[in-house]
């Protein structure tokens, strides 16, 4: 099954989740110092050589100036010795990941009001009945800046989900109505192999519920983290299922916006489901272009930086570091400063380290092309540019959207979908408690219109089968 399906308080040792302004208040980044440039240079051309695997996650974005200096929990270097075995042994308990800063994004996309929620699914049931004693609260596997993620059990099915919990006054506060509305729209009208599905969603008088799979195989950052850098197999593997997921998302005039590690579940058998959507963006379709400065430092595309205007690309850009940074074990502009990061990503010649293969650097360099219309997937064929490229040489799409293709690497279990091995030691030691908000925090009733959802059944389901991914379409 799954690992919780939010991503923000589980960051560790890494800038923080970037979701800031709108696109007048992006950072200048000619401003920042370039003193510091060199000393950052190196990083991601010396991680150490990996042969093997190498995590878990939750949350909202938050928000902070977009001029902050990063000053907090720089992400430590990668490991220099690690296991060769695709398959880890059991991750120690003793690592914690630090909660990462918050952001929240402005610009064209803000909204202090509560929106009305999207059209329902044809077929979807409405639930207003369904009430949080429904679940069976297990551990905490999440904390983010708006409240937390359990694993759950439905009390009248006995099944097993993450349920993440947002509390409405801290939304309304940081003005991320919209956003989570977004998710609650883009989650319901989703339906592919490597996203994540949202199966209820309901709210109280004082919080909103979305109830997800569970994925018991974590975060692609705790296995990461774990391991220091995966073998370019394992890399590509992961590419692949996440170029398939954001073709899906582009097909339906969606951008992600918010690729990272942390937002890269694996399931059980090893395969990945992309998570978080609420940083992505509806209705952006041929020359459309939005101009929200919001994502990871690490991850933002050149023209986010610049506050030009953007599409679709952005989500090839933020592959293209996500696939460095699975190769090398650091984003190749990454620097604890955020100023300078955002400085590199505009303006740092793009290295690589010896040991990676010519059809790597080929395809990493046609990802992070600076200039959006010459990026590899920014023409007309979106997927397909990166589908024919050499790195990909050898991958049975369409078995691959099948999942018939064998995952590299099975994430370590024990327990079956109850298995929280996975998951970072700093929230599972926590008592699950769904802390009752402050009476005074909400003055009155908030109402978001819409948010209730049930998945509707699938035949096999109504039958008492296991569905799989029947129905899936592409």
């Amino acid at each position: 099954m799954t690992a919780n399906p939010i991503s923000d308080a589980g960051r560790q040792n890494k800038a923080p989740s970037t979701a800031t302004g709108s696109s007048s208040s992006s950072p200048n980044a000619a401003s920042a110092s370039s003193s510091s440039q060199n000393a950052d240079a190196a990083a991601s051309s010396t991680a150490p050589s990996v042969g093997g695997v190498g995590a878990a996650s939750t949350g909202q974005t938050q928000s902070a100036s977009p001029g902050a200096t990063e000053s907090e929990s720089p992400r430590n270097k990668p490991p220099t010795t690690t296991s060769t075995a695709l398959v880890p042994a059991a991750p120690s308990s003793s690592g914690s990941s630090a909660a990462a800063r918050p952001v929240t994004p402005r610009g064209d996309e803000e909204s202090t009001g509560c929106c009305g929620g999207g059209s329902e699914r044809k077929g979807a049931k409405l639930n207003p009945t369904l009430k949080p004693s429904d679940f069976k609260l297990l551990k905490v596997i999440g904390k983010g800046s708006f409240g937390k993620v359990f694993q759950v059990q439905k009390i009248d099915t006995g099944k097993i989900y993450a349920m993440k919990v947002l509390k409405k006054d801290q939304l309304l506060k940081r003005k991320q109505v919209a956003h989570t509305q977004t998710e609650r729209r883009v989650l319901e009208s989703i339906d592919h192999p490597f996203i994540v599905s949202l199966r209820y969603a309901f709210q109280t008088q004082d919080k909103l519920y979305m109830v997800l799979d569970y994925f018991t195989g974590g975060e692609l950052f705790f296995h990461l983290k774990l391991n220091g850098r995966f073998s370019e197999e394992l890399a590509r593997f992961y590419a692949a299922e996440i170029c398939m997921a954001l073709e899906y998302l582009h097909k339906n005039t969606i951008v992600y916006r918010d690729l990272k590690p942390e937002n890269v579940l694996l399931d059980e058998e090893g395969h990945i489901r992309l998570t978080d959507f609420g940083l992505s963006k509806e209705s952006i379709t041929g020359d459309t272009l939005t101009h929200t400065f919001c994502g990871t430092p690490e991850y933002l595309a050149p023209e986010v930086i610049n506050g030009a205007g953007y599409n679709q690309a952005v989500d090839w850009w933020s592959l293209g570091t996500l696939l460095y940074e699975m190769l090398a074990g650091l984003p190749p502009f990454f620097s604890q400063n955020v100023h300078h990061m955002y400085e590199k990503i505009m303006r740092q010649q793009l290295t690589f380290p010896r040991y990676f293969s010519p059809e790597a650097v080929s395809i990493l360099t046609g990802l992070l092309q600076r200039d959006p219309t010459k990026r590899l997937g920014a023409g007309p064929g979106d997927a397909a540019e990166l589908k024919a490229h050499p790195f990909f040489k050898g991958i049975d799409w369409d078995a691959l959207y099948r999942k018939e293709v064998t995952p590299p690497f099975r994430p370590y279990t024990r327990d079956g979908a109850l298995d929280t091995s996975n998951i970072d030691e700093e929230f599972k030691n926590e008592v699950p408690h769904d802390t009752p908000v402050n009476p005074s925090a909400l003055q009155t009733q908030i109402n978001f219109p819409g948010f209730t959802y049930e998945q509707p059944q699938s035949l096999s389901e109504q039958l008492g089968e296991d569905d799989g991914d029947e129905g899936l379409q592409k």
